[in-house]
């Protein structure tokens, strides 16, 4: 018998100011701290956080994240972190930073501190990296045997990140509820392999509710680059709950054709929390949602400033056998379109986008 099962990090923090404390976090583990970190926030790192480490009697060793999480950047991560020494892993960064340090404490036991830069994806929370193939398009996810140790984020530093970042955020955890439901109703498979669990629904829902009530004032925060309240709870639901409740109840087709998206070159610049809020108004359609709530998950959309119609992304034309490619990838038998509760052809997903686009136009304006 499969058990339901909710599962998360063992500390998760929300403040400004947490990053000046990490040395605090770290010593919980070890006195070798190996930081996997994105380009833009290595000068911090070199001339605030290693020498408040080494005061702290702390060693440190930082390595430059290439900016995609594939297998060969995993290796090349797990291999510098055996040859330094270290004993504590420190990911700095967006989600993609995030999952390979994941996986570099994974490949070598260690423990693991996350501080995520911005809040654009769920990343963080959970015990699954997304591996991408060298040409980044999706490749496989690697899941592991348990969540992060402890999870730091740091508002002061979020509320600076481009607004764009913090919407896709919103993108990807507004998706969460409503896969969670999916999932929840045809008792489906969660992130970690086991059956959704009435925490992880909960959850999914009440991050939906705090998206619902904070986005207007989250989005003037960001946009101001100040932190509020509103800006709080938001990167709260966008970080913990969309991340732990995805993980224990499931996701479903919003990120099945969110892996497909992949596929498109002309949208390989999108964030994923862009791609999966346009799979989520797919998902809608082929629940044939109920009127009132497509209007609700619109209006968040468009508050955030996510990209609604696929012209939001730079799309030019619609080519027929990329989205039928897209269709084919989101339908893999190994993804989670199975977690819709029937049988869902490519044939059914590709309409579903077609009409997601025209219902995204219909209210574009």
């Amino acid at each position: 018998m499969i058990p339901r099962s909710v599962s998360s990090p063992k500390k998760f923090l929300i403040g400004a100011g947490l990053f000046d404390q990490v040395g605090e976090y770290v010593a919980e583990h070890g006195d070798f701290a190996f930081f996997v970190a994105d380009s833009f926030f290595l000068s911090r790192i070199h001339s605030q956080t290693v020498p408040s480490l080494t005061a702290q009697s702390i060693r440190s060793h930082v390595e430059k994240f290439s900016g995609e999480c594939t297998t060969t950047e995993i290796a090349h991560l797990s291999a510098a972190f055996k040859a330094s020494g270290a004993n504590v892993v420190i990911g700095v960064g967006g989600g993609k930073a995030l999952d390979a340090a994941k996986a570099v404490a994974h490949n070598c036991k260690a423990a693991l501190v996350l501080v995520p830069t911005i809040a654009s994806t769920d990343a963080p929370c959970t015990a699954l990296a997304v591996v991408y193939k060298d040409d980044g398009t999706f490749d496989h996810y690697l899941f592991l045997p348990h969540n992060p140790d402890t999870v730091l984020a740091d508002t002061a530093i979020i509320a600076q990140a481009p607004a764009r970042f913090f919407a896709a955020g919103v993108g990807d955890a507004l998706a969460t509820y409503f896969e969670a439901r999916a999932t929840w109703r045809c008792s489906g498979t969660n992130l970690i392999l086991k059956k959704p669990s009435r925490t992880g629904l909960g959850l999914g829902q009440m991050c939906y509710e705090i998206l619902r009530k904070n986005i207007d004032a989250a989005m003037d925060a960001v946009r101001n680059k100040a932190v509020t309240p509103a800006l709080e709870e938001t990167i709260e639901a966008t970080i913990y709950l969309s991340g732990v409740g995805a993980e224990a109840a499931g996701v479903a087709a919003a990120h099945a054709v969110n892996n497909g998206m992949a596929v498109v070159p002309a949208l390989h610049s999108a964030q994923h929390g862009e791609k999966v809020a346009f799979g989520l108004l797919t998902q809608l359609v082929l629940e044939n949602a109920p009127l009132a709530e497509v209007q609700e998950v619109i209006r968040i959309i468009k508050a955030a400033g996510l990209p609604l119609a696929l012209r939001d992304f730079g799309l030019t034309e619609w080519i027929e056998a990329e989205w039928r490619e897209v269709a084919k990838v989101a339908c893999d038998k190994n993804d989670t379109m199975g977690n819709m509760g029937r049988p869902i052809s490519e044939q059914e997903v590709y309409d579903a986008m077609l009409a997601a686009n025209a219902l995204a136009e219909r209210y574009h304006d």
